[in-house]
């Protein structure tokens, strides 16, 4: 991904996009997510030939009001953290940039290889998750 790249998709994230911590299933602990919505599919798409992810329907309840809308998850551990990694520098909004330093900067040292957490570990991860809701 080139510079300019890397820095329009910052630019779509601090404007529509998210950087949170998901978790895909109810019981699992919650993991890295990059979420992009817009009624502009192709634009999404762009973002995805660079990016990965996939692009879901948003349901559009009252079609003849509103345009359909979409959104791109990007959730792959080794994605989000390659695009974080690129898109650090040009991020402008406080709490984004702070979420992506974040989670490079401490969700391995939380997050065990295996998933399997001890007392303490689990103690860590929660903490980390705690701090990160109040960024």
């Amino acid at each position: 991904m080139k510079s300019w790249e890397a820095s329009y998709i910052a630019g779509i994230i601090d404007g529509e996009g998210s950087i949170t911590l998901t978790r895909m299933h109810e019981k699992e602990h919650r993991r890295p997510c990059i979420s992009i919505s817009s009624t502009d599919k192709d634009l999404l798409i762009y973002i995805q030939s660079l990016t990965g992810g996939v692009i879901n329907n948003k349901k559009n309840y009252k079609p003849e009001k509103h345009k359909n809308s979409y959104t791109l998850y990007i959730k792959k551990k080794e994605e989000v953290f390659t695009i974080l990694r690129l898109i650090l520098p040009y991020l402008r909004v406080n709490q984004k940039r702070d979420r992506a330093r974040w989670i490079l900067e401490n969700y391995d040292s939380v997050t065990p290889r295996n998933g399997k957490y001890n007392k303490e570990s689990l103690r860590k991860k929660l903490k980390f998750e705690e701090y990160f809701f109040k960024i």
